[in-house]
């Protein structure tokens, strides 16, 4: 029988091309087979804007977790989806609905991204905040003066945070009724405060830019997720030119644009970019603002290419001959 000598080094090279795999819903995700470790990054569905001269939502939480460790089992995914748009119509809730999480992994070690924060209603008298989440809703202010109404962000906290809080609605804290609210918070930045135009009865008639989303080249290019929400305008047609306010435009990255009195229905995020729905900026019976977009999931497995040293046993003749010809070290 052949006698073994001690352990040894076997030399294998190991090479496996770049993996990117995009969960659009929910599924599970396999890794490759050298794979140990990914770029992930995970996004929340956007939250849904306020009717009735409503906010904007937050955009869902964003998370871009670089070098994050991968089993070779299957991993749980969960791609959140947007919440529903504030319905402005007879007994309607007119404020939004926030926007679900996304999860990627397991109970014991998830990255996890929080849903958008609501956007607010308009409701003549009442102070409404927007909602916190992974970026927060804008703040509204039918009446009274502005305060702490906008919608936190970053909620809960995570480093780097997944998001930005909201706007705040009419910031000079004019004492009468103003009909522009704030943008949503998105991504990248804060949402923006409504504004007032020139000439105009109405303080703050301008809806708020919802936030800037943020750039990712995960997927191969450079592309912009997680806008929140532009704020609904105090927009009447029976106001005029003068004292006519707009509706505040999305921001970068799917986020959704006020509607505006020719156009009643808020915009909807964009679906899979996590983007905050937009408030809505005109009062007509049934309006109904714009629903979260839905989130996403995206896994970079960087292709491989190294030497791999491995423990084996030599057979002795395997030895005589290795030395033979040169070869044992």
């Amino acid at each position: 029988m052949a006698r073994l000598i001690g352990a040894s080094q076997a030399t294998t090279r190991v090479t496996q091309d770049a993996v990117i795999t995009t969960f659009n819903s929910s599924g599970t995700f396999t890794a490759a087979t050298h794979t140990t470790q990914a770029t992930v990054l995970v996004v929340a569905g956007g939250g849904g804007g306020g009717a009735a001269f409503g906010s904007g939502a937050g955009a869902g939480g964003y998370r871009e977790i670089a070098n994050h460790p991968v089993p070779s089992s299957g991993v749980p995914v969960t791609v959140g989806g947007g919440g529903a748009r504030g319905d402005g119509s007879p007994g309607g809730d007119a404020r939004g609905v926030k926007g679900a999480n996304s999860v990627f992994g397991s109970a014991s070690s998830p990255i996890t991204s929080t849903g958008g924060g609501h956007g607010s209603r308009g409701t003549s008298g009442t102070h409404s905040p927007g909602g916190a989440g992974g970026s927060g809703g804008g703040g509204n202010l039918s009446s009274g003066t502005a305060g702490d109404n906008i919608g936190a962000g970053n909620s809960p906290p995570t480093s780097p945070a997944q998001g930005y809080p909201g706007g705040q609605a009419f910031p000079n804290n004019a004492p009468i009724y103003t009909g522009g609210q704030a943008g949503g918070g998105g991504a990248g930045a804060v949402g923006g405060d409504s504004s007032s135009s020139s000439g105009t009865s109405y303080p703050g008639d301008i809806g708020g830019t919802g936030g800037a989303g943020r750039a990712s080249s995960i997927s191969g290019s450079s592309v912009t997720r997680g806008g929140g929400g532009g704020g609904g305008g105090k927009v009447l047609a029976s106001e005029g030119t003068a004292g006519q306010g707009s509706p505040g435009p999305g921001g970068s990255g799917g986020g959704g644009t006020a509607g505006t009195s020719s156009e009643p229905g808020g915009l909807d995020g964009t679906a899979n970019t996590g983007g905050g729905g937009a408030g809505q900026s005109y009062l007509p019976s049934g309006a109904t603002a714009g629903a979260g977009g839905s989130g996403v999931v995206i896994v970079n497995e960087a292709a491989l290419d190294f030497v791999s040293n491995t423990s084996s046993c030599w057979d002795l003749r395997q030895v005589f001959r290795a030395v033979k010809a040169g070869n044992w070290v």
